[in-house]
């Protein structure tokens, strides 16, 4: 693969230092950071061909994780008065 070379001033390279992963090349870190950032809504519609039964299920899990969550809360809320 052909290779390029850029010149960046101080902080944009103090910048992207900083947004590298641990063994990560500059050149996969400005890919990486350079991808279209996708919107919620290109999401639309991705849950159609989930059978019912188990879109019952993982709503009742994220249900109960809330209620537990709720819970945790108002207990340590309660310690903290």
């Amino acid at each position: 693969m052909a290779q390029k070379t850029i010149a960046l001033d101080q902080e944009a390279y103090d910048l992207l230092r900083a947004r590298k992963r641990q063994g990560e090349s500059f050149s996969e870190a400005v890919k990486r950071l350079a991808r279209k950032r996708r919107s919620f809504l290109d999401f639309a519609g991705a849950w159609r061909d989930v059978p019912k039964a188990e879109l019952d299920t993982i709503r009742d899990f994220l249900q109960r994780g809330r209620e537990l969550e709720r819970n945790r809360m108002a207990e340590r809320r309660k310690r903290m008065r």
